[in-house]
């Protein structure tokens, strides 16, 4: 049975035609019909998420792990709003959300009408194209709103991808049904992006390669591909250039090729030695960087040329230095650049990257080593501890910091995500259910207290995996603060009492009921010996429930050793 609304059959025919199989739907009444017609219909996996803020990333989750569009769809009035959230992060991560928002008539907008707001253009700001659809449904309008709905499905997976929105405005009845099949509508498909640089851009960037003696790669985070990774391989052999890259770039490249662990690279640097790791040519692509510290040494050690490489043109002039955009693939650009004939520049800066990422690193594991029981030990240890091959999904503020101090390129085959597009603490649970709702491996969260308690009804659903594992860093309150210094660093009673009320707002607050209440298994830490024991237990091959770990640490003793690893670098490693 489907909805008799023809609107709404159409769009559910196009969402079939280009494989848009994978749906995310609020409960609601006025988006009844789009509930009759694509669970009715039985060609679509259709998941019901209550809460429509987590529903928004537990759908950019599943967007990740399938590589492909998902729909989300709900009721109208401030459940459409519950999706901002989500909708800018997709945006800036560049992830194919198809957001359908049921809508009351134009004609109630502002005359007190229940769950009635004004929805066109919602998420202007944050998303890649919105339409609302006709009321009407006579021949006219219902060709004109296929033709919308095509224009802004091959929107979302064209020239980087990114969501759209589709306002559908639904008079009742609301709930009338026939037993019918989709009817058949006109597909329009869309052209495939540039994926060569033309002659003349091709040899102004050739020009550009061979003057630099110093060609610095910086990878953002992206999902990564294989073809990328020999695509860089072959760039960086053939000119001489050093990939920097975190984790979430997701390179899986040999260590002679990358640089995997550049937050101790640049925490080791002084104004005396900044002029070694200064590139004459900065090549970018991929999204954000976790780390603060290359943004400022970039701004402040600026190179002469930086080339952005982004399907969309993005003009991403990050470290104010940006002169030329090639808009397309990265894999692209490096397989076409790897094919010039380039010689090779200078092999010193390329080495002074990777001798003195060789020279942190035992400092790094020393000092690790001797630190006390705290947030980046626990880390740590629980990186090291997950399978290899495995999801791990990072939460924000200290969680990710941590995690860019442990060096990459232990982690073979580890694909990893995290919701730095916006960079807030909301979703982090609710991306990496719906990531692992889809996902046959083990997928681990490491996040922080406060970004875990703000989104546990992420684990308000009945798609809680027997591959799920949360690790929760529970130091009482949001300890990220206490790493600003203007924040942490003054003195004074009340000074510090400021801080704490208003700024670490701690709290007394423990994961495990939480944990019982939604159905999860659940262990806790509060030292090394215990850490090592519930780790064991965690990623026992026989456990095959969803599991949370909750560490408990001091924020006093996190941020003196946070703080304390880039003395011990600077003091070793400073020129």
């Amino acid at each position: 049975m489907i909805s008799t609304k023809r609107h709404v059959q159409q769009l559910a025919s196009l969402f079939l035609s280009k494989e848009i199989l994978d749906i995310v739907l609020c409960p609601g009444s006025r988006n009844g019909p789009l509930i009759h017609t694509l669970a009715g219909c039985g060609k679509f996996d259709c998941r019901v998420i209550v809460d429509e803020r987590s529903a928004g990333y537990f759908a950019l989750g599943m967007a990740q792990a399938k590589k492909k569009p998902v729909g989300l769809v709900c009721s109208s009035g401030t459940a459409a709003v519950n999706f901002a959230s989500a909708v800018a992060e997709a945006f800036y991560q560049k992830i194919p959300l198809i957001v359908v928002t049921a809508d009351r008539p134009d004609y109630w907008i502002d005359q007190l009408e229940n769950q009635c707001i004004h929805q066109k253009g919602l998420y202007r700001n944050f998303i890649k194209q919105s339409c609302s659809l006709p009321l009407e449904e006579s021949d006219s309008q219902l060709w004109a709103g296929a033709r919308l709905i095509n224009d802004i499905l091959n929107t979302a997976v064209s020239d980087g991808p990114g969501p759209v929105h589709i306002n559908i405005p639904l008079e009742e009845p609301l709930h009338k049904t026939v037993d019918a099949q989709l009817p058949g509508v006109k597909v329009i498909d869309a052209a495939d992006t540039q994926t060569q640089l033309g002659k003349k851009a091709l040899a102004g960037v050739a020009e550009e390669i061979r003057r630099a003696d110093k060609i610095l790669v910086l990878a953002g985070q992206s999902p990564g591909n294989a073809e990328l990774d020999n695509a860089l391989a072959l760039f960086v052999k053939k000119t001489g250039a050093v990939v920097a890259a975190e984790h979430l770039a997701n390179l899986q490249m040999a260590s002679d090729c990358c640089c995997a662990c550049p937050e101790l690279v640049l925490g080791s640097i002084s104004q005396g030695d900044a002029a070694v790791f200064q590139p004459d040519l900065l090549i970018t692509f991929g999204r954000h960087f976790v780390s603060k510290r290359i943004r400022q040494f970039l701004r402040t050690y600026k190179p002469d040329k930086h080339i952005h490489v982004d399907a969309g043109g993005g003009h991403m002039d990050t470290y104010q230095a940006l002169t030329r955009v090639c808009a397309m693939a990265p894999e692209r650009f490096f397989e076409q650049m790897a094919g010039m004939q380039i010689q090779k520049s200078s092999e010193d800066y390329a080495g002074a990257w990777k001798d003195r990422e060789q020279e942190a690193l035992p400092i790094y594991e020393h000092y690790l080593d001797q630190a006390p029981f705290c947030d980046f030990t626990a880390c740590a240890y629980a990186l090291n501890a997950a399978p290899q091959g495995s999801v791990i999904h990072l939460g924000n503020s200290s969680a990710a910091r941590y995690a860019v101090l442990t060096p990459g390129t232990r982690f073979k085959g580890v694909t990893w995500f995290g919701n730095r597009g916006t960079s807030g603490i909301d979703g982090s649970v609710s991306t990496a259910v719906g990531y692992a709702s889809c996902s046959a491996q083990i997928n681990t969260l490491i996040l922080g207290d406060l970004s875990f308690f703000y989104d546990s009804n992420g684990l308000w659903n009945k798609y809680l995996e027997k591959n799920l594992r949360i690790i929760v860093l529970n130091n009482g309150g949001g300890n990220i603060f206490s790493f600003v210094e203007d924040l942490a660093g003054r003195t004074g009673e009340e000074n510090q009492a400021v801080f704490q009320k208003y700024f670490f707002a701690g709290h007394r607050a423990k994961a495990e009921g939480l944990a019982s209440a939604f159905g999860l298994d659940y262990l806790q830490a509060d030292s090394d010996s215990g850490l090592d024991k519930a780790l064991g237990d965690l990623y026992n091959p026989g456990r095959i429930v969803p599991t949370l770990l909750e560490v408990f640490t001091d924020a006093r003793t996190n941020t003196n050793v946070f703080k304390g690893l880039f003395t011990e670098i600077k003091k070793a490693l400073t020129k």
